[in-house]
């Protein structure tokens, strides 16, 4: 008999890291004044160590290169939804990972603090269970990630003893 828990966990982190994402991308892709606030205090605590536009709306961590993160880990994990792309919901875990690992990394260790919004650290809290709960689906999913490693080692270092061989020089 199967474990109700590892039976629904995958599907319900995949739904709830999907919602907390796109609910997110409101914030981000209209440039509401919440979203002003966080990546401006950011920029200026970039700045400060001479990496002024690192945040702002053109920045390489800009609210719209975190954004389009964002959708791309939500879509995953809602594709991941389909039995038979069931593998995408660590690909998805992954970005998930790395997007809330700087989230809850800049609220705790720049000025911009856990509650930056005013919102009673909600926002934080999100961030911390979407973190917490990617790293526990990377951790189930790490037989995937490793063939997916292997993939990648494979197309990027091909195997030498595959594929045309030369042929020897004739004398």
């Amino acid at each position: 008999m199967t474990n109700p828990i590892s039976k629904y966990a995958p599907a319900a982190y995949s739904l709830v890291a999907s919602a907390v994402f796109l609910d997110s991308l409101r914030f981000k892709f209209t440039n509401a004044p919440e979203t002003q606030t966080i990546f401006g205090k950011l920029d200026a605590w970039a700045a400060s160590f001479g990496a002024a536009g690192l945040f702002a709306q053109t920045g390489l961590f800009s609210q719209y290169v975190i954004g389009a993160a964002e959708l791309a880990a939500a879509a995953l994990l809602l594709a991941s939804l389909v039995p038979a792309l069931r593998r995408l919901r660590t690909v998805g875990a992954l970005i998930a990972a790395a997007v809330m690992t700087g989230a809850v990394s800049f609220h705790l260790f720049t000025p911009l603090g856990i509650d930056p919004n005013a919102d009673g650290g909600g926002l934080f809290a999100m961030a911390v269970v979407v973190w917490l709960s990617s790293v526990a689906m990377l951790v189930a999913g790490r037989r995937t990630i490793a063939e997916l490693a292997r993939a990648v080692l494979a197309a990027l270092i091909p195997d030498s003893n595959s594929g045309p061989q030369p042929t020897p020089a004739r004398s």
